[in-house]
């Protein structure tokens, strides 16, 4: 299994690095931003599956930030945890009114931090299992029956590519870098390369005929699945 890919936005560097150690450790990979507007740019370039957000941060506060992410139509379904100072319960109501999945207040335990981390990524992979059909324009994905549907013909797809589909559909709106394909898709062994992504990508358009338009190409960057509609 790919490790699951956790934003740390923390301005204070020893709290950030402490946060980022014991993530680490329990098998998560970190990226850290100091501001908010680093945040937004980390989160337009790459892909994360929950971010932990400071209120108090320099310039843009982490009430903005939460703001401008649920605004984000393609990471807008990414948990964030608010970690702050801020214990107040209006700044909790405030928190959770734009959109954060936990609220918790400095100073923390280490251990309760990893167990929060861990139950609102379980909640959310609780919340995708559950969707056994995946339906975009006239695409279905039968997911128990690993049956794949254009305008309600079955296309007949290799293992990869069904994977790299289901892949670009469960996270419809948000980037996907070749690399983090590679990683989910592919396990990332010796002998493939990013090249591969692209070769499969474009046989997977192919063979998506009308809906393989639904395959954004980010320039530079990898690929997103989004709704036309």
């Amino acid at each position: 299994m790919a490790r699951q890919k956790i934003l740390i936005v923390e301005d204070d560097q020893h709290i950030s690095q402490l946060v980022k150690y014991n993530l680490e450790k329990a098998g998560f990979d970190c990226a850290t931003a100091e501001t908010g507007e680093e945040a937004i740019e980390r989160l337009k370039k790459g892909s994360f599956d929950l971010t932990i957000l400071d209120i108090m941060l320099p310039q843009m506060d982490g009430f903005e930030v939460c703001k401008r992410i649920k605004q984000e139509t393609r990471c807008a379904a990414m948990p964030i945890m608010m970690l702050t100072a801020k214990g107040e319960e209006v700044d909790r109501i405030v928190g959770f009114e734009l959109g954060a999945d936990d609220y918790m207040v400095k100073p923390f335990s280490p251990r309760e931090l990893l167990l929060r981390v861990k139950a609102i990524l379980r909640r959310g992979e609780t919340r995708e299992a559950a969707a056994e059909v995946l339906k975009v324009g006239h695409l279905s994905i039968d997911i128990p029956c690993h049956k794949v549907l254009v305008n309600q013909k079955e296309i007949h797809l290799t293992a990869k590519e069904y994977k790299l589909l289901l892949v670009l559909v469960q996270r419809k709106g948000r980037l996907q870098s070749r690399e983090r394909l590679l990683e989910d898709v592919w396990d990332v062994t010796a002998d493939v390369t990013t090249r591969t992504v692209d070769t499969h990508v474009k046989r997977l358009r192919q063979k998506l005929g009308r809906e393989g338009r639904l395959i954004e190409t980010v320039r530079g960057m990898g690929y997103r699945f989004y709704d036309e509609e």
